[in-house]
């Protein structure tokens, strides 16, 4: 429950592009694919545990919030286990980092080091910028662009142009799904001091901010493809569009938890979608 598996799509979407991009360069390897995607699922479920501990020591999840029951604030794990679990998440991630480090160089090395203290300061540390209306931008850095160029670059370097798109790509639809929670989340965080964007900007431009990152995450594919930078066939990932516009509706019109909850899981899932679908454009 702590490790919100409806959010983890956004770890596997991202390694599938830059994949996909290693193959039609004829550069795949099983096992590194195997190990990125373990290590991104684990510094996933890592910045999710860390963000689950943080609000219950700042008494951002009280019993007023209206998503699902958090761990620690709930009681169901003490913070000493949660602790612990963190630790185990990033040390997975680390025992794969050294793999990587090995297979792809030291590069690895400056960009494991760098997730993981920027997932460890979202919601801890002396300055916590999750609280401080940063947390898109974090989420479009490194589940995006860093995610996807990262995992191409364990297969060989230098990064091809379309795996910089892609990383785009699902740097904006990974910012959504955060909006997404953020919007559902609104009243009670402004009520715990928790200054998410959402809270910065109010609920009318936190809705029209999510629409306008889904939009713009099917924009950059057609400007992409436009420009020769993604493939044509990747166009493909449009059909998927249409799936952004009841959850753009459902945004706009509800304030209550169950509707919210249901656009953050749908975001997830479109997401992982258009990144299958980006996916198979680069390999045929």
């Amino acid at each position: 429950m702590a490790a919100r598996p409806a959010t983890l799509l956004a770890s596997v979407a991202p390694v599938l592009i830059g994949t996909a991009s290693a193959w039609s360069d004829d550069v795949f390897a099983v096992l590194p694919f195997v190990v990125v995607l373990v290590a991104a699922l684990a510094i996933q479920i890592g910045v999710n545990f860390a963000n689950d501990l943080a609000d219950a020591q700042k008494g951002a999840d009280t019993e007023a919030r209206i998503g699902p029951q958090r761990a620690v604030a709930s009681g169901v794990i003490s913070m000493g286990d949660m602790k612990r679990g963190i630790a185990v998440a990033f040390g997975v991630a680390g025992i794969g980092g050294i793999y990587l480090i090995w297979y792809a160089g030291w590069p690895i090395f400056v960009i494991g080091v760098v997730s993981i203290i920027a997932a460890l300061g979202y919601t801890n540390g002396p300055i916590p910028y999750g609280y401080y209306g940063l947390g898109e931008l974090f989420v479009f850095v490194f589940f995006g662009i860093v995610a996807t160029a990262g995992t191409r670059f364990v297969f060989s370097s230098p990064v091809p142009a379309e795996a910089w798109a892609g990383g785009v790509v699902m740097g904006f639809l990974a910012a959504a799904i955060l909006e997404a929670n953020n919007i559902r989340d609104i009243d009670t965080d402004r009520q715990a001091g928790k200054r998410t964007l959402a809270v910065m900007v109010g609920r009318t431009w936190a809705r029209r901010l999510y629409a306008a990152t889904l939009i713009l995450a099917f924009v950059t594919i057609i400007f992409s493809v436009s420009l020769g930078v993604l493939p044509a066939m990747t166009m493909i990932a449009l059909v998927v569009a249409p799936l952004s516009i009841p959850l753009i509706g459902t945004v706009y019109k509800e304030t209550a938890g169950p509707p919210l909850i249901g656009v953050l899981k749908g975001t997830a899932q479109l997401q992982m979608f258009a990144g299958l679908l980006l996916s198979l454009g680069i390999v045929f």
